[in-house]
């Protein structure tokens, strides 16, 4: 069953006075629980893709389904619950929020839909992810690939249906990215998480069930 579905997706900036196409006319479905990898060059829109399918951002045209809700119209407060209950999402930068500890972090999308159980659960992913031992130090005091365990965990306390991942080791040198792919994937099995990831590493591309290549704003390659 598709849990994500683009029909038709276009995504154009208008730019002084002229329009910049960076999607054209995309559609794609996506199963629950696939692990799919969308790579391609700088500039070929597969971020804008990624930003697109979980809601961070709106096409031009098109229409954006996900679990079997279209999205393409929402409004903001309409999305920010579907976003912190179905969606997770790890990005390349980590985002984590400077002032809270790693547990604190990882707790807080919890902390927002009032789960009682979100201590535990925090503290059971970053045990997951070998972070017990460093669940109170803050992200300054983290390495990059400690910061990106703690985004993953954090992007998963809520049990999402859905996982993004936006160049999740760009920033990392190769042992860490290995780890921290190895930590995804552990996870996205575990829990029967359907993980999308944008991508250059032809290491994780190759261990994808889909790999989906975009050239100008196009899937040429979906296999």
């Amino acid at each position: 069953m598709n849990i994500l579905e683009a029909k038709n997706v276009s995504k154009t900036y208008t730019i002084e006075d002229r329009q910049l196409c960076v999607l054209d006319n995309v559609s794609l479905a996506i199963e629950g629980g696939e692990f799919a990898v969308i790579q391609g060059s700088s500039g070929s829109g597969k971020s804008t893709l990624l930003s697109l399918l979980s809601g961070l951002d709106s096409p031009s045209t098109g229409r954006i389904i996900v679990a079997g809700q279209d999205i393409t119209d929402w409004s903001e407060d309409q999305l920010a619950p579907l976003r912190n209950a179905t969606i997770g999402f790890v990005f390349q930068s980590f985002h984590l929020v400077p002032s809270l500890s790693a547990l604190e972090n990882v707790m807080f999308p919890a902390e927002l839909r009032q789960d009682r159980q979100a201590r535990k659960k925090a503290e059971f992913l970053l045990d997951r992810v070998g972070l017990s031992a460093r669940r109170a130090n803050f992200p300054h005091q983290l390495s990059g690939g400690e910061k990106q365990r703690v985004a993953i965990c954090r992007a998963l306390v809520n049990d999402p249906q859905i996982l993004f991942a936006d160049e999740p080791t760009g920033n990392l040198d190769s042992k860490n990215g290995a780890a921290i792919l190895a930590s995804l994937l552990d996870l996205h099995r575990e829990r029967q998480t359907t993980l999308v990831l944008v991508t250059h590493s032809p290491e994780i591309a190759n261990r994808a069930d889909r790999l989906i290549t975009m050239q100008d704003g196009r899937v040429i390659s979906d296999e």
